[in-house]
Order: C-alpha cells, then structure tokens, then sequence
C-alpha cells in the first residue's frame, strides 16, 4: 500500500507543523546556528551603527531565529533576511530562505519577485562596501571589480538556492503525483478486483441453477414414468402378467434413457473439471483471491455456462416430441399431440427448451393430475415457436397419482427461467375447468 492519501497524514507525527520530528529538529539547529551568526555579525554591525554591542548581538540572535519558521512562513524568513542584508547579517538565513521558498507550493511570480529583491539588496549592499573599500584604499584594483564582485556574489548567493529549491520543490511534486496515482491504480485493482469475484460467484450460482434444472428435467420426468410404471405393475402383476412384463421392460428403459442423459450432463461437467476446481464451487476461501485467478474463475464459469447452453446434438430436441409423447401414453396417460405450421429446425437451446418445457409440464400431470386428459399443441410461426401443455381435471376430483409422487416445487420456476432466459415468455394457471395449462413463447433466433 502506498503512503498518499489517508496513510500520508496519518504518517504526520511531527510537532507543530512539521511533518516529522527530524524534520523539526533540522529546523531548530539550522536556527541555532543561524542565531549565532547573526549574533557574531552583529558585533561589527553595532559599532558600526553606534549602538550597544550586546543590543546588536541580541538583535542579530533574535533575527536570525527568525529561520525556525521557515517551513510555515518562508515569505517571513525571506523578507527579514533582505531587511537585515545592510547590516551584512543572515548569510545563512537568506540561502535557506530561499531554497525553502523555490521548493514551496507558492505561485512561480512571488518566489520570481522576493528573489529579485533578494539579489538586488545583494548587489547593492556589495556594490557599497567594494566601493567603499576602493575608496579607503583598501583594495587597489581596476574599476571594473567593483561590478564583477557585486554581480558575481549577488547571484552566488540567490541562484544557487533558488534553482535547488525549484529543482527538489519539483521532484517532490512529481513523487507526490506518482504516489497519488499509484494510490489510486491500487484502489481501482481492488474494486476490479471486487467486482470480478462478484462476476465469479454469480457465474457459479447461474451454473449451479442451470445444472440443478438439467437434473430435474432429466431425473424427474424419467423417475416419474418409472415410478407409475412400476405402480401399474404392482397392480397387474397377478392379475395380467403379460402387461406385468410390458411395463417392467418400460421400466428397464425409462431407467436406461436416465443413465444415458445422466452420463452426458457428468461428461459435460467433467470437461471443465479443472476450471471448475479453481473456481471452487462452493468452497471456503481462506486467502484472498489474486485478480487474475478470480478473472479467470469468473471467464471459465461463463464458459462453462455458455458450453452448455449451445451445446449441440447431443440434447433433446423437438423430433423426440413424439417418443416423449408416447413415453406418457404407455403410462397410461390420455395424451394428444397436435403440431401446427411448417416444421423447421431451430437453434439447438431452443429446441431444447421447447422440449424441456413440454417433458415438465407432462411430468407435472403425471404427479398431480394421474389419468387427466392432455392435450399438447406445438405452433411454428414465422419468428416464434409456440408450445401449450393443456390437461383436463383428473378423474377423480382431488385425487393424486396411486404412486405418490413427491414434488420439489421447482418446476414451473425452472420452465420460466429457461423460457426467459431466451428472451421468450411463459405464462402457467388453472383452466376454468379445473385442469391446468402451461404455455411458453419463444423466439425463433434466440
């Protein structure tokens, strides 16, 4: 994690305003030895200005303090070290100064215009005292000296920590940007991060939803036949045992088709065992998922989905309508199949949902409505293929199948999710009559 931001101000452990202890202590030293200089230069300054020695060394103490300061006013430390630059005093003060005054947040023409003042009182106050000098005799040299020092240390002692300070307040700007910004890469990952582990964990759902309904379409429907097959030879295994054999061989392969649908679906989930591994359906995670393994989860999940969505050939289709129908006859059930339009082949999830559909809803009169008269309409139309499953009451008014079938509930929510699911539209009720239709909409390209 980077130091920006909410973890930088809580980094600010220093006193006052300073962000750190050293850094406050730099500044206390840098005063102390400023105070002293200031204080020694003041000796000559007060004999100069005719005024008590100690009142010119306190006075040189007390300005030269004055760089204690420097962090929070460093427009202050500046304009009191060009103040006391006539009495040849704050050397060090005014290169701190300034530095601390380029490598501060202030506007480029403020620090432009206290430098300017700051080399000009230089130059100045060095003109004077060359020329002075020249004068007295001091220093027998040239005319052009005098300018050539005055120049010379006017701009050693204002550009080299004007240039400094712009040069380092830069570097920090910049380290400053790049840590907000790297700061803020990380707070997006994190999200991203988030939200493909949300993207993960709905692909897992989905695809625990879609193959709980290929189960039960599979299992219920062909469990169902079973189970009233082996009602019936029950009933007439002493009594007719030429129908007995009928329906135990019924049996025999209403459970063999089960096995086959069964072995398809675990072949299909086996083939992204390994995706699905890493995804971890329904594990517990104890360390925190890397990006790229969640994205990664999250893409073979909706791969997997997708596989078996527009998986083609080996699913029912709407050919096998008619052995499905027949499959419910033998049952026992009066059932009547009825196809209306041109017959044409469709998308492989749509024929498989249209025939889903249908394998439900007979599964359903089976367990509620045993021996009722059903009627099964199939419709082709120009851009949509239309299905109703349409059952009379059941012979006996309440009465439900001699098997006792149980019923998970789940059937008619898993019709209206794949019908929905492909955009089409489901609608199931009781018939005035008593009995109960079930009828699905679904578009010819979905």
């Amino acid at each position: 994690m980077t130091t920006t931001g909410e973890d930088h101000t809580a980094a600010l452990t220093g006193p006052w305003w300073w962000a750190r202890r050293r850094s406050a202590v730099l500044d206390g030293s840098l005063a102390l030895v400023s105070s002293v200089e200031c204080a020694v230069e003041g000796f000559p300054f007060a004999d100069a200005a005719g005024v008590p020695v100690p009142a010119g060394m306190l006075f040189g103490a007390v300005a030269g303090s004055v760089l204690l300061f420097r962090r929070r006013w460093p427009i202050a430390v500046v304009l009191v070290s060009i103040a006391i630059t006539p009495a040849q005093m704050g050397f060090l003060m005014g290169l701190v100064g300034l530095y601390t005054l380029a490598a501060s947040e202030l506007p480029r023409r403020i620090i432009g215009a206290l430098a300017g003042m700051s080399m000009v009182g230089m130059l100045i106050v060095t003109y004077v005292r060359a020329h002075q000098g020249m004068v007295r005799g001091e220093m027998a040299l040239g005319d052009w000296f005098v300018p050539f020092v005055s120049i010379t240390t006017s701009l050693g002692m204002t550009a080299p920590p004007v240039l400094l300070g712009l040069y380092v307040g830069a570097r920090r700007r910049l380290m400053e940007s790049l840590r907000e910004r790297a700061d803020s890469l990380e707070r997006e990952l994190m999200l991203l991060a988030e939200r493909a582990e949300e993207r993960a964990e709905w692909a897992r759902n989905e695809e625990r939803t879609r193959i709980a309904r290929e189960m039960h379409d599979v299992v219920a429907h062909r469990v169902s036949l079973m189970v009233v097959h082996a009602a019936a030879l029950q009933a007439v295994a002493r009594k007719d045992p030429e129908k007995a054999v009928k329906n135990a061989s019924l049996v025999g392969d209403m459970g063999r088709q089960a096995l086959t649908e069964l072995r398809e679906m675990l072949g299909v989930l086996r083939t992204g065992d390994g995706s699905v591994r890493g995804a971890g359906f329904g594990s517990e995670r104890t360390q925190a998922v890397p990006l790229a393994a969640v994205g990664a989860a999250a893409a073979a999940a909706a791969a997997a989905s997708r596989a078996a969505a527009e998986e083609s050939g080996d699913g029912p289709c709407l050919d096998d309508l008619e052995e499905l129908v027949g499959q419910s006859a033998a049952a026992g059930m009066v059932v009547d199949l009825s196809v209306e339009g041109k017959v044409r082949v469709y998308a492989a999830a749509v024929e498989q949902t249209a025939y889903r559909v249908v394998q439900e809803a007979l599964t359903n009169v089976h367990k509620h409505a045993a021996g009722a008269k059903t009627r099964v309409r199939l419709a082709h139309r120009g851009a949509e293929i239309a299905m109703q499953v349409e059952n009379g009451p059941p012979p006996e008014p309440g009465a439900a199948s001699d098997a006792r079938l149980p019923s998970g509930g789940n059937g008619l929510l898993g019709m209206q999710e794949r019908v929905v699911g492909l955009g089409g539209v489901f609608v199931s009720g009781p018939t005035d009559a008593g009995g109960f239709r079930v009828s699905a909409v679904i578009p010819a390209g979905a």
